[in-house]
């Protein structure tokens, strides 16, 4: 059985820094691109970052790319979403995906399994 847990957001000021953690189970990690996302309220859920099977290729999107990144650890089954300079546009539920390529897309159809998420919430 597939489990991906999600943690470290919360509440923090706008230009502060959080780092999301993702422990993957279940699966070949080692194998398939992962992906992070975000829901706000009344919005749908989007595209944040994406890592190649390997580490070797990310992909962010522009809003975000000059302030987060994304890595990942093969040996600890684990994904980071490091986020810095946060922004109360930035305030979402967080998920991890796991993706059914080596590769990185943007698409929510190209990743199989998905975490519960974890709230980010911004303040100004």
């Amino acid at each position: 059985q597939v489990h991906l847990v999600e943690s470290g957001g919360g509440l923090v000021q706008a230009g502060g820094s959080l780092r999301l953690s993702c422990v993957a189970s279940g699966l070949n990690f080692g194998s398939r691109a992962m992906g992070w996302f975000r829901q706000a309220p009344g919005k749908e859920r989007e595209f944040v970052a994406g890592i190649s099977k390997g580490g070797g290729g990310t992909y962010l999107i522009d809003s975000v790319k000059e302030r987060f990144s994304i890595s990942r650890d093969n040996t600890k089954n684990t994904v980071w979403l490091h986020m810095h300079m946060l922004e109360p546009e930035d305030t979402a539920i967080y998920y991890c995906a796991a993706g059914n390529s080596t590769y990185v897309y943007t698409s929510l159809s190209r990743y199989d399994y998905w975490g519960r998420g974890t709230q980010v919430t911004v303040s100004s």
